[in-house]
């Protein structure tokens, strides 16, 4: 976002191929508005590293791209002093990025090879996701809860919502007013490239959920009440009428300090990793959970089960009969 005062920077324009692709993404794959944004600025990146020596994307060779590669290395090694796992994470997306647009072109006809199909990604090692445990959740609402007044209500619905459902920070606070189901039991929920999805409320999400529906409204401005009524979650400032992620963000960083958990360790995506976590570990399904979290691909649920592996390994380390053995 430019400073205010200072003019926005134009774009670049985008070569007509790169253009196609971007729209291809949405119109056959029904790709996110935010994945659209990322390749775009993955492939606008490469087209003006190609442009300072007058090369274009579309007749790039897999020398090229290597050239590009090495010094999008050396920037983010750079950047990051030394790069490590952000470097090499990168790159990893960058190259895919490239491998899909070239893919593209190739089925279109435009090129009769895919100069990346020589070029290897580097290798990356899986991190876990990072959780909370179920005491430490439940220190975050009870800490939320004493705080008191409409934006400690709202606070608790965000909290007892999200650890409910496993809701994309995006999707929680973009929900329409309409997304509540009879009773409170459940939110209709509408995630990656439109796809719609039921996400059952816990009893404790849906008592939080009738408790902030009574005091929603002061969350309205009278002069703004048209653009901001339609959110679940309206906000008086926010340009979209709505929550926004960011602002949640820092709600949760503050209670976190409040609440004596560290801040680093806290965010909406945590408590995302949470949800589902928790959910295996007291024996839920994983084609469940994965419906749940709203994952394309039950591959991307499965580091869950890693996470409740490791922990029940350590658990079963620290049992006195286990250090009894080892002793």
């Amino acid at each position: 976002m430019a400073r205010p005062g200072r003019p926005r920077m134009p774009k670049a324009p985008l070569p007509g191929s790169v253009e196609g692709f971007l729209d291809m993404l949405i119109a056959e794959r029904g790709a996110a508005l935010n994945t659209r944004h990322a390749y775009e600025r993955d492939l606008a990146d490469v087209c003006a590293f190609l442009k300072k020596s007058g090369k274009d994307i579309d007749s790039a060779t897999t020398a090229d791209l290597k050239e590009y590669l090495n010094e999008l290395s050396d920037r983010e090694n750079a950047k990051s002093k030394g790069g490590g796992k952000t470097a090499v994470r990168t790159i990893a997306r960058r190259i895919s990025a490239l491998r899909q647009f070239f893919g593209f072109l190739v089925s279109e006809g435009k090129r009769p090879e895919d100069p990346t199909s020589t070029i290897e990604s580097p290798k990356q090692t899986r991190t876990l996701p990072k959780i909370l445990s179920e005491d430490e959740v439940t220190v975050l609402i009870n800490t939320a809860q004493k705080q008191g007044g409409p934006e400690s209500i709202r606070l608790v619905a965000l909290l007892e919502i999200l650890y409910a459902t496993g809701l994309r920070v995006s999707e929680l606070v973009g929900l329409p007013l309409t997304a509540i189901g009879p009773d409170s039991r459940y939110l209709t929920v509408e995630g990656k490239g439109g796809r719609e999805r039921m996400a059952p409320l816990s009893e404790p999400a849906q008592k939080a959920m009738r408790a902030y529906m009574e005091i929603r409204t002061k969350f309205l401005m009278p002069d703004r009440a048209e653009s901001q009524s339609k959110w679940l979650f309206p906000s008086r400032t926010s340009e979209s009428g709505h929550l926004t992620r960011q602002r949640f963000a820092q709600l949760l960083k503050e209670l976190s300090r409040n609440a004596g958990i560290d801040p680093e360790r806290v965010s909406p995506h945590v408590l995302r990793h949470a949800f589902a976590t928790h959910l295996l570990k007291h024996g839920a399904d994983l084609r469940s959970v994965q419906k749940m979290l709203g994952h394309a691909d039950i591959a991307t649920t499965q580091i869950y089960t890693q996470v409740v592996g490791d922990q029940a390994k350590e658990a079963a380390e620290k049992h006195p009969l286990a250090q009894k053995a080892n002793g």
